[in-house]
């Protein structure tokens, strides 16, 4: 008698319906909303909402609340977990596929470097952070500058401390700019970290690509465990953490940028 075919791995079943895809690929891009998902898609909200839910059961996707009006919530696919899931998909089909997800290539050097602009309310934490981990990864191949809608007078300490201890990158030294000093500036990538500072992030013109990370203010949460028991600053060491992981998958994305042809 012939044996049941087994059944092709979950991560197989989600990713092939049509338009799990298309939000799966969306989702690669950027951070979004439900109601931006359904203008991407050009589905209805409802059956937006339903596949959503889906991929997060499957661990693929995650949701916040937004920092900007809670009412909304921001969808952030897991591309780690991507990973994953395909090198067990491999492995599943053939034992010759399994394989180890290679770290993202170094960027080629180019004629002019990429433009990358990190932005978050405070310029204090996050953006920062951003900055000093692109910088230290690329090795100076990409242009990077963090600024703030309401720069705090100076960095976080758990900030300047995290990155010291935890990456060996000192930025002591720098000093939160305001987004309105790069107004005569052109970027290649803008990508916002906090919900507030995407409300009101001005256009750089140039038509850089947008990108949206939703990661919550580390300091707020250091707020919140002041007092007696453990300080805030673990929660600095995860906002790092989290940021490296996204900027290690960026980092194939960070196309170079081709020599301006002078007349």
């Amino acid at each position: 008698m012939r044996p049941a075919d087994p059944a092709a791995p979950a991560f197989v079943q989600l990713a092939a319906h049509p338009l799990r895809w298309k939000l799966l690929t969306e989702l690669a891009a950027s951070d979004y909303r439900v109601r931006e998902l359904v203008e991407r898609t050009g589905q209805p909200q409802n059956l937006i909402s339903y596949h959503l839910r889906l991929l997060r059961g499957s661990g693929l996707v995650t949701a916040r609340r937004s920092s900007h009006d809670a009412r909304d919530s921001y969808y952030h696919l897991d591309v780690q977990q991507c990973a994953q899931e395909l090198a067990r998909t491999g492995s599943a089909l053939h034992p010759a596929l399994a394989f180890t997800p290679a770290p993202p290539p170094s960027l080629p050097r180019t004629a002019r470097r990429p433009a990358v602009l990190f932005a978050c309310t405070g310029n204090s934490a996050r953006s920062p952070i951003a900055e000093a981990l692109l910088c230290h990864r690329t090795n100076g191949q990409v242009e990077v500058t963090s600024a703030g809608s309401h720069p705090k007078p100076r960095l976080h300490p758990d900030a300047v401390q995290v990155l010291r201890e935890q990456h060996g990158i000192d930025i002591s030294g720098q000093r939160p700019r305001h987004l309105h000093t790069l107004n005569d500036r052109r970027f290649d990538y803008v990508i916002t970290l906090c919900d507030k500072v995407r409300e009101v992030c001005p256009d750089f013109g140039g038509h850089p690509r947008l990108v949206h990370w939703s990661i919550p203010d580390p300091a707020a949460a250091a707020a919140a465990a002041a007092g007696p028991g453990p300080t805030g600053r673990p929660a600095f060491v995860h906002t790092a953490a989290q940021i490296d992981t996204r900027i290690r998958y960026l980092l194939p994305l960070l196309a170079p940028v081709p020599q301006e042809v002078q007349p």
